[in-house]
């Protein structure tokens, strides 16, 4: 595989597979999403993933001003929690994977009221959108986020992927805890893109382009093409992320797709791919969508 092309696996901490993955000669650098559970302290996890991976790079993607479900319940009105207290005017529509209610009402900043009931029961640690601009998210980095970088920093860990990235001054606020840190900004939002246009330049990071949710957050779907172009053109070295080679998490055989997407992403300048948590999580899955990109970036 030509070393221009490099590919980022997602690495799940309990899964039986994840030497294969760590191992696995196509992957270049290794990524611990820390929404998921853990049944050990961020520290004993810490270490074993340090020294299970060895001299590959770990990055900790940290859920910072990311909207996640905290808890949800059906009785008596359908309500959800959220990891973030928030400010927006009601009544406003917020936006799961696969669906969107109404929000009717906020009960102390992060119980939302619903008026009707998603179609399925919606699970805690999902993340959710809402779309009004002039919604105002409580705080950046979330406890977890604190007690992870913390835990990081004294192993010698430095370096992480901060969700919703949007202004300098969350840049900041993982130095002040880490002056060591080596940040990837994801952009996910709006707000997010016009972080890359005014204060990026200025700033010591990479950039990523979190496509699920920046997708999500576009007004106009067929802008995201020229988002995309705007995140390569200001980092040549912007990793390109969610959605890659997905269609593998549900049918044997790559989607056409998926193939047309990795060339066009190619072509718009992004030579960093990231491989999400769906795709790694199941060793076939796994193997198949490294075989496919490999004959990709070698045809």
């Amino acid at each position: 595989m030509s070393k221009k092309v490099r590919l980022i696996a997602t690495l799940p901490p309990l899964v039986e597979h994840r030497r294969l993955i760590i191992d696995h000669p196509d992957v270049a650098e290794l990524r611990f999403n820390t929404v998921m559970p853990i049944g050990e302290s961020r520290e004993v996890l810490l270490r074993r993933l340090k020294k299970e991976v060895g001299e590959k790079k770990l990055w900790l993607d940290l859920k910072a001003r990311q909207l996640r479900i905290t808890k949800f319940s059906y009785l008596p009105y359908a309500f959800i929690r959220l990891n973030h207290r928030i400010q927006v005017d009601l009544p406003t529509t917020i936006y799961f994977k696969d669906g969107s209610a109404k929000v009717v009402d906020i009960v102390d900043g992060n119980k939302l009221i619903l008026a009707d009931r998603p179609d399925r029961i919606v699970g805690e640690g999902e993340p959710v959108n809402i779309l009004d601009p002039r919604l105002k998210i409580d705080g950046f980095l979330t406890k977890s986020d604190v007690a992870y970088i913390k835990a990081a920093k004294s192993l010698g860990l430095h370096s992480y992927m901060l969700s919703f990235a949007e202004k300098a001054e969350d840049i900041k606020a993982v130095l002040k805890i880490d002056p060591k840190a080596e940040i990837c900004a994801k952009i996910e939002s709006l707000k997010g893109l016009d972080f890359v246009e005014n204060d990026y330049p200025d700033l010591n990071v990479r950039l990523m382009a979190a496509r699920d949710d920046l997708y999500a957050q576009m007004k106009d779907k067929t802008n995201i093409v020229e988002a995309l172009k705007l995140i390569a053109w200001c980092d040549p070295q912007a990793i390109v992320a969610s959605k890659i080679l997905t269609s593998l998490e549900h049918q044997p055989e790559v989607a056409l797709a998926d193939l047309s997407d990795l060339e066009l992403m190619r072509h718009i300048g992004y030579q960093n791919f990231m491989l999400s948590d769906g795709v790694c999580f199941r060793e076939k899955v796994f193997l198949e969508a490294v075989h496919v990109f490999h004959s990709w970036r070698e045809s």
